[in-house]
């Protein structure tokens, strides 16, 4: 084996422990904020968007997850937008006869196939007519627990901050495909609260997001990323960051964990991370490019050693594969598995997943060729978003 390829595997997996091992020791010193909190007197007018599209199978269980708040109503509400819509969204969401809902029909300001953004445009309509004055986004497949709103108002009252990332889980099932999603998700969760506790770089998800309005008109909104078919969260938030890094936090607390539907086929996932991955030469935000180009190289060189093997001029072992490459690509695979299961631990522990962490493992080959396969799809490849095909 060519010596050179031996110092750049083992490189790529030093820069990565330290990655990994930043990530993890980032994420344990994020303090928890508990409940019950005393002395607290609620005074947020709060503003929940939820832009929906077809979404008749989970809007009424969003809605109720809200409604059911321990929050004064008279403090919060629910703006539904409705985007073009072919069931029964519209008709359910009108169906609640309470002062703090409200049904937006997107179709009374843009049409059909008008522009390339359908959520910015619906977060963006739903903000100016909003009365509060802190905007939490959420999805309408969404669940939220009872102290959501409240604990996020404590956070907000005590720290104000302009903009917060707060966690996501995925409710999954005991079938492969939907404990794979769940696997994946809360790594990346891990990831998102450690960056945003250590100002590493920005990361979000729209499904469990706040930030003020007076931020969000501060920084024009969504002016000048508008033409992305995604980002809502994390384009809006790096420009956020970028002025004033110190205004953006991460909440950690089980009381804020919104839990959010997998999807239930590979064809679905795979849609839904190449729309993730497509949207990652956008970031204005530089650190989080480079560490992606390290994650995404990384998993590239854990395809291609086996097959490199074939041919460099080397005895073959009784699986066809030069022996000392398939050794060294072993150690890297079981490094990396290694590496990343330390760190999933104490976030496997926050979200009450430990179990999960027994599948890890078994998914970890998995992963690294869906990694390589999404990220090359999510540059030069389309994917289908509620229906609609986007390039």
């Amino acid at each position: 084996m060519e010596p050179i390829l031996i110092v750049i595997a083992f490189l790529f997996l030093l820069v990565y422990i330290g990655l990994i091992i930043y990530y993890r020791q980032s994420w344990v010193s994020i303090a928890d904020l508990r409940f019950p909190i005393s002395d607290f007197v609620p005074s947020t007018k709060i503003s929940i968007i939820i832009p929906a599209r077809n979404e008749e199978r989970n809007i009424k269980a969003c809605i109720n997850s809200i409604i059911n708040q321990y929050y004064p109503a008279t403090l919060f509400e629910v703006l539904v937008v409705d985007d073009h819509s072919t069931d029964n969204t519209a008709a359910i969401v009108s169906s609640y006869q309470l002062p703090n809902i409200k049904l937006i029909s997107l179709k009374d300001f843009i049409a059909p196939n008008e522009i390339n953004s359908y959520k910015k445009k619906a977060i963006e309509i739903a903000i100016h007519q909003s009365s509060g004055e802190l905007i939490i986004t959420t999805d309408a497949d969404c669940i939220a627990p009872k102290n959501w709103l409240q604990t996020i108002a404590v956070f907000y009252q005590e720290k104000k901050p302009d903009l917060i990332v707060m966690p996501v889980a995925i409710n999954c099932s005991n079938k492969f495909i939907e404990i794979f999603q769940a696997l994946d998700f809360m790594t990346l969760q891990g990831i998102t609260g450690a960056s945003v506790h250590k100002k590493f770089h920005s990361m979000c998800n729209g499904a469990n997001l706040a930030y003020t309005k007076k931020a969000f008109n501060a920084v024009n909104g969504f002016s000048g990323i508008d033409n992305i078919a995604s980002g809502d969260d994390m384009l809006l938030m790096h420009k956020i960051f970028k002025q004033d890094a110190n205004a953006v936090l991460f909440l950690k607390s089980k009381e804020v964990i919104v839990q959010t539907q997998p999807v239930h086929t590979i064809k679905e996932f795979f849609n839904q991370r190449i729309r993730w991955a497509s949207k990652a030469d956008k970031y204005d935000d530089k650190r989080i490019f480079g560490v992606l180009v390290l994650v995404y190289l990384f998993n590239v060189l854990l395809i291609v050693l086996p097959i490199i093997s074939l041919f460099l001029n080397e005895k073959h072992s009784i699986f066809d594969i030069q022996y000392s490459t398939f050794k060294l690509w072993l150690f890297l695979l079981l490094i990396k598995t290694i590496i990343e299961l330390i760190f999933l631990y104490p976030v496997a522990k926050f979200f009450d997943k430990k179990k999960l962490l027994w599948w890890f493992p078994l998914m970890q080959p998995l992963h690294i060729l869906y990694t390589v396969i999404a990220g090359w799809l999510g540059k030069f490849g389309s994917y289908k978003w509620k229906g609609r095909n986007v390039k």
